[in-house]
């Protein structure tokens, strides 16, 4: 194992690649807006680790997690995805990518987009904890409180603080990056 500037230990070379690549950067592609919190969501109770380990095998098997895609796909799909030993097979997170498919399109259509309705809650802003150690960095935060209820509210499942938290890293709302790190 090896570790990054951020203090990470990768086991993985697609740890390395979503630390430098992905993590704590602006994302704008709807999406991938849609696949990230589809992520995240998988994640509940279960490492990051396992998640990018399974990451490939839950694009293929929910359409590249387009959330369009999703909601066109036939239920015998849907069925088999429960008996999929490549992905996370919890039906209670299965389940919540149809729903929240279906409640990131509302948000879509009422904001113009899901990047326009997220970054309404920053102004526009990235939040940049300027982080020296990992110890520092926080689970949930007031904002992602504030975006879990308000996800909630609009009938999202799997969204609670820490959660969104880490969503809005995974997207590039929050910069938890420490100092030392190049990849900040």
């Amino acid at each position: 194992m090896s570790k990054c500037g951020c203090g990470w230990e990768f086991s993985s070379d697609l740890m390395i690649k979503y630390h430098n690549e992905k993590w704590c950067k602006i994302e704008k592609d709807e999406d991938e807006l849609f696949a990230m919190l589809v992520l995240e969501t998988m994640q509940a109770g279960l490492s990051w680790s396992c998640v990018i380990n399974k990451e490939e095998a839950i694009r293929k098997t929910f359409k590249g997690l387009a959330p369009r895609k999703v909601l066109s796909m036939p239920r015998e799909e849907i069925e088999a995805a429960y008996e999929n030993k490549d992905i996370i097979r919890n039906k209670r997170k299965i389940d919540a990518i149809f729903s929240n498919a279906k409640a990131f399109i509302n948000i879509e259509e009422e904001f113009g987009s899901f990047y326009n309705y997220i970054w309404k809650f920053t102004e526009g802003k990235v939040i940049d904890h300027k982080l020296e150690s990992l110890d520092k960095m926080p689970a949930n935060n007031e904002l992602s409180d504030l975006v879990s209820k308000d996800l909630k509210k609009r009938g999202f499942k799997f969204v609670g603080s820490t959660i969104i938290y880490s969503y809005l890293q995974a997207i590039g709302v929050i910069n938890d990056h420490l100092i030392s790190c190049s990849y900040r």
